[in-house]
């Protein structure tokens, strides 16, 4: 897959996921093999007022490339602002355009996947970021805002006339929001209608899951999303069967708590302890998802507040499970 002038050698794409994929979960993502990331969705106006939060979630890692900033918004110039400042300050290889956010509190002030209700506006939107930059520009939006207008396909062809340089498409509409199951047939019709890379999103839970999406949409690449939340070797084991590959057998619990707590650790070298840990309750709970006598080690995690707490957390559940 070619952006501009940015080769991509890689069919597999970490989803950016607003309070989920950080510095740290990113960096385990791409060891295991996820060779496309982005940052968390960040607001163009937090941006331009240069929100000191906000700059911090444009870290990225030395060997985290390509990687793309991901921006929300819905007034050209600002979002054409924000690209440029996103890009000097992360040095990141694209700008990703969120327009299929479904959360309310985004599309009620016009943003995600408000835009796909008026085209027209999301169009100058990209043109405006386009013309403020010299790297490639990618955008991410659904299926439609609710089964009474599905647009997928057209809003695909006005991206791609407005020269973004790939496509994300999400299965679902935006009054699904993360209910019901993605269309992949959607996705089909818009790699179709396109000649931009097209990367599909939606329902991909397992290895076998990326492989099915890809063969069935015939998209570029696949992106994962909740299905990585606790499960980063997902990215392993759909490499491995891309590559005709027998899948690689799953860590122990041992070594998945390890991976967990080395995540932590880095995240708190770059948020502060206090803010890590918090993260951690969720994270954490997540890597024990569906582990048989976990129960009691995920209501230590939930009022875990120090490294030390999750360190010796990590050291039962080595012991015990």
């Amino acid at each position: 897959m070619v952006l501009q002038n940015l080769q991509i050698n890689t069919k597999l794409a970490l989803a950016p996921m607003a309070g989920v994929t950080d510095y740290a979960f990113r960096t385990i993502c791409r060891e295991l093999g996820a060779g496309f990331t982005f940052t968390e969705m960040i607001s163009s106006k937090a941006l331009v007022y240069q929100d000191s939060k906000t700059l911090e979630l444009l870290k990225i890692g030395d060997n985290e490339h390509p990687v793309g900033v991901q921006i929300f918004g819905s007034e050209p110039s600002c979002m054409a602002e924000a690209a440029v400042k996103a890009l000097e300050v992360s040095g990141a290889d694209f700008i990703d355009i969120n327009m299929g956010c479904p959360v309310n509190k985004i599309v009620k002030s016009g943003d995600g996947s408000a835009l796909m209700r008026n085209p027209e506006k999301a169009g100058e939107i990209i043109k405006a970021v386009k013309n403020a930059i010299d790297k490639p520009v990618t955008v991410k939006f659904r299926k439609g805002w609710d089964k009474g207008s599905i647009n997928a396909v057209e809003f695909a062809i006005m991206a791609e006339d407005s020269s973004v340089s790939a496509i994300t498409i999400h299965g679902r509409t935006r009054t699904q929001m993360y209910s019901g199951k993605a269309d992949w047939s959607i996705i089909r019709d818009v790699k179709a209608a396109v000649k931009v890379p097209v990367i599909a999103n939606g329902d991909v839970y397992t290895a076998q899951d990326a492989v099915k999406i890809l063969d069935y949409t015939g998209a570029d690449m696949a992106m994962i999303g909740r299905g990585a939340m606790g499960d980063p070797w997902i990215f392993a084991e759909a490499k491995a069967l891309l590559s005709g590959e027998e899948i690689p057998q799953k860590p122990p619990i041992g070594e998945r708590a390890e991976t967990a707590l080395r995540q932590f650790e880095m995240a708190a070298k770059h948020k502060g302890e206090k803010i890590a840990c918090l993260e951690a309750r969720k994270h954490y709970s997540w890597y024990l998802r569906g582990v048989p006598y976990s129960g009691y080690f995920k209501s230590q995690i939930a009022k875990a507040e120090t490294l030390d707490d999750l360190r010796k957390i990590t050291e039962g559940i080595k012991k015990e499970l």
